[in-house]
């Protein structure tokens, strides 16, 4: 069985980048998202971005992002791909994935078994899926709120292209997940910090050696 990928998202300081690559990480994501406390500014991002070497994939998370904004970000911010986490059309996937030539990771809320419908709207236009806790209601944040969903619902799931299981994971709790689902890849955000935005080395770790035990 090949081994799961992980991707360390949110992190905020070059020191998150170390631990996250010495924790043999995948994707390292960089959010660009103001409600979120692990909002980065073009500098910050483009500034930690160019210290990881290749092979390890640089991801922007961004929230129904205007053009303008798509266009500065890429210009200044070595990336090699784009996640939306935002209320994104499949058409819009569409018409980002073609004007930057990019791979487009694309979140779904998951919180019952009708919203799996939507999951299978973007399979055909994503390059990759990224399923989700569905945030509660009223959350100023379309994810990294550390609560997870039914992982029963995608049991072993199967779809055309690579996915990723999010949402509340964390050291104590992500080889269950991993068992359930069949997850080949896993995102943490929220389950690795001391505080909000704030990344803790030993959780990396612990998260890392969790997923592979």
């Amino acid at each position: 069985m090949p081994d799961v990928r992980i991707k360390f998202c949110g992190l905020t300081e070059s020191a998150d980048v170390a631990a996250a690559l010495l924790a043999g990480a995948s994707y390292l994501g960089f959010v660009f998202f103001p409600k979120s406390p692990r909002n980065l500014t073009i500098d910050d991002a483009a500034f930690m971005a160019g210290s990881v070497p290749a092979g390890t994939t640089k991801v922007a998370l961004l929230v129904d992002p205007e053009d303008a904004k798509l266009d500065e970000i890429i210009d200044r911010v070595p990336l090699d791909m784009l996640q939306l986490h935002g209320s994104e059309s499949p058409d819009r996937v569409t018409e980002i994935r073609a004007r930057y030539g990019l791979p487009v990771m694309k979140a779904v809320g998951i919180a019952t078994e009708e919203d799996l419908t939507k999951v299978d709207s973007y399979a055909s236009v994503a390059d990759q899926l990224l399923i989700d806790a569905k945030p509660p209601k009223g959350a100023d944040l379309p994810g990294g709120n550390g609560r997870p969903f039914d992982w029963d619902l995608i049991a072993h799931r199967d779809w055309d292209l690579p996915w990723m299981l999010a949402g509340g994971l964390g050291p104590d709790n992500v080889a269950e997940a991993i068992r359930r689902t069949g997850a080949r890849q896993v995102d943490v955000s929220s389950g690795v910090e001391s505080a909000p935005g704030f990344k803790d080395g030993q959780l990396i770790r612990a998260f890392a050696e969790a997923v592979r035990a």
